[in-house]
């Protein structure tokens, strides 16, 4: 079945661009003018996918973005016409996974929907191999069912965050360059800065203190990141 992704955006053409280039692909598209009605569609029939603008009137994509996180892990791309570092941050900070500026390409908007999808749809390869649990200290990762928790908690995710978790898990004494991380998690050629990943690091850090882990993610300095001891604190 082809993956639904919901347009949200207050600009018709853009909407117009980004659905013709997404079934171009192989998507099905579903669109919503404004943040009530992005909310009111998915209630109805979750996405796969939402692109999100940021700078809608009334309720913007963050907000947008907020409410769909309470009850959905869903993975958000999303558009801003501005390329403000603070809009970047916040969003990938409240659970987006990526963040593509305006004016955009369609062609790689169209490859970095592909590569989110492939990481959060892994039961839709083929004839794929069965992925082993995870483990190290208190964290479990089980990448077939798409499940994470620490001490028995459950650990909210989004599909990239799980993505790099799972890279480091894989292999726990291995420092990982940003290269290196982007090919883990994003496995094509797309540009990623090294404030995204660094925001995604920082973001699954918070996500595991907040279970109780404080030696969840080491910097290793002048080289990269390595998973730490995964430890429940006293």
């Amino acid at each position: 079945m082809a993956p639904r992704i919901l347009v949200v955006d207050d600009d018709s053409h853009i909407r117009e661009v980004i659905c013709f280039a997404l079934e171009k692909a192989g998507m099905a598209t579903v669109i919503a003018r404004d943040g009530v009605q992005a909310l009111e569609s998915f209630r109805r029939q979750p996405a796969d996918l939402v692109i999100l603008d940021i700078g809608m009137p009334e309720m913007d994509g963050l907000e947008v973005c907020r409410q769909l996180r309470k009850s959905s892990d869903a993975p958000i791309l999303f558009l801003s016409a501005r390329d403000e570092e603070i809009d970047r941050v916040l969003g990938l900070e409240i659970g987006g996974d990526d963040y593509v500026t305006k004016p955009f390409s369609p062609r790689e908007l169209v490859a970095r929907v592909s590569v989110i999808l492939k990481r959060t749809r892994p039961g839709r390869a083929v004839a794929a191999a069965p992925a082993e649990p995870l483990s190290r200290g208190a964290l479990q990762l089980d990448p077939e069912a798409h499940l994470a928790s620490f001490a028995g908690k459950a650990l909210a995710l989004t599909g990239i965050e799980f993505a790099i978790l799972k890279a480091f898990a894989a292999r726990p004494r291995q420092v990982f360059s940003r290269e290196q991380i982007l090919e883990s998690a994003y496995a094509g050629a797309v540009h990623v800065a090294d404030r995204t990943i660094d925001s995604h690091i920082r973001n699954i850090r918070a996500k595991l203190a907040a279970l109780g882990c404080d030696s969840a993610i080491e910097t290793v300095h002048g080289v990269g990141f390595r998973l730490g001891r995964c430890e429940a604190g006293p």
